[in-house]
């Protein structure tokens, strides 16, 4: 299934508002044998990255259950076969002498560390993290750490080796979801700290765009469990809805990650915009909340069905509705999901069109594609 040419529209949308707009894509990875059944091999990675146009990618290991040099290895060598596409992170497991594979892989060509928290069971207090923050302080490395769904709060921890250690660059993944309540008031103090995209649910991605300043934001797509040019489509979306400038998301499309790969400094790009005020939109609110609860559902195996039946029943709207063309582009994309349902019912990428579709409900004053 070719979501991102499906979405291609989408895309071009964000392209045309947003010129000379370049991907970078901060957070990809490699792997066969993670107990969660997803797989990705260079060769699936660079046809992502090519079919986006991307400029590169960051890559690390998926979770290997039985360590990570012989992973880290194979990145390495991903990288090195892939003419400059692929910047390699290396993953240690802080039970499992983590400093000393750190130093191994960047003495062998990594340029980041990945962290994973949920996956190898550790927190961020753990003993032997400090010495890794001063590896990466030492050499000017970003640490990329999860900061998504299933692990407690991290934030308090990573604004200490952010004070700690300025010269390492902090990435929280997938917006930094488990303290994006509160740490954007501190975001703008320490400029090592920034926060990656790859994440879905538009109310987090418009308050990371929103109070977070743009120069800490980095474009990502979590592949293979997101795509690349999928992701722009709906992410970047979100920072026109919230008001950045062209300059701000070509900053965050590439231009901030780039910078990190060739361990300068990150740029900044002013204050966070804050909250701005938009006309309400009910209606589709309505059309978002039904979408947004049946993809959840369906993420965790379950029937969608009847919460999607009802977002169809929410975008039957008088025909002199102002957000006319948005209700029809969500249904259009509602269809597209039951159609790629039917065909490949276990790509679990096909959920994607659901994701565009609380973002179109969520982003009426960004045009839409016409129907």
């Amino acid at each position: 299934m070719d979501v991102g040419g499906l979405l291609k529209p989408w895309v071009d949308i964000v392209l045309e508002q947003v010129p000379g707009l370049e991907l970078f894509d901060a957070h990809t990875h490699l792997g066969e044998n993670d107990p969660d059944g997803m797989r990705q091999s260079p060769d699936e990675l660079l046809e992502i990255l090519r079919i986006s146009g991307a400029k590169g990618a960051f890559v690390f290991p998926m979770h290997e259950p039985d360590g990570y040099p012989p992973a880290n290895d194979m990145v390495m060598e991903a990288a090195r076969a892939s003419d400059g596409m692929l910047v390699p992170f290396c993953r240690v497991n802080p039970h499992d002498s983590a400093l000393r594979e750190a130093e191994r892989s960047i003495d062998a060509g990594a340029r980041g560390i990945k962290l994973h928290p949920r996956a190898e069971n550790f927190p961020l207090d753990h003993p032997d993290l400090p010495a890794l923050f001063a590896l990466a302080d030492e050499r000017s490395l970003p640490v990329l750490i999860h900061a998504g769904r299933g692990i407690p709060a991290l934030g308090e921890h990573v604004i200490g080796y952010a004070g700690q250690y300025p010269n390492a660059r902090i990435i929280l993944a997938h917006a930094g979801i488990t303290d994006l309540s509160w740490i954007w008031r501190v975001a703008a103090d320490l400029p090592n700290l920034l926060f990656d995209t790859a994440w879905w649910m538009p109310a987090d991605l418009i308050t990371l765009f929103s109070f977070v300043p743009p120069g800490q934001i980095v474009f990502a797509s979590d592949a293979p469990y997101g795509h690349t040019l999928a992701s722009a489509a709906f992410q970047l979306r979100i920072a026109l809805q919230v008001g950045l400038s062209p300059e701000q998301i070509r900053l965050i499309g590439s231009g901030q990650s780039m910078r990190l790969a060739a361990l300068e400094a990150p740029e900044g790009a002013g204050p966070a915009i804050g909250e701005q005020q938009h006309p309400p939109h009910v209606l589709l609110d309505r059309v978002a909340t039904f979408v947004q609860t049946g993809t959840i559902m369906s993420f965790r195996g379950g029937d969608g069905s009847e919460m999607l039946s009802l977002a169809r029943l929410a975008c039957r709207v008088p025909d002199e509705v102002d957000d006319g063309p948005v209700f029809r582009v969500v249904l259009q994309l509602l269809d597209a999901y039951d159609e790629a349902t039917r065909l490949e019912p276990e790509n679990r990428r096909r959920l994607t069109f659901l994701v565009m579709a609380i973002t179109a409900a969520r982003t009426p004053d960004v045009p839409v594609p016409p129907a």
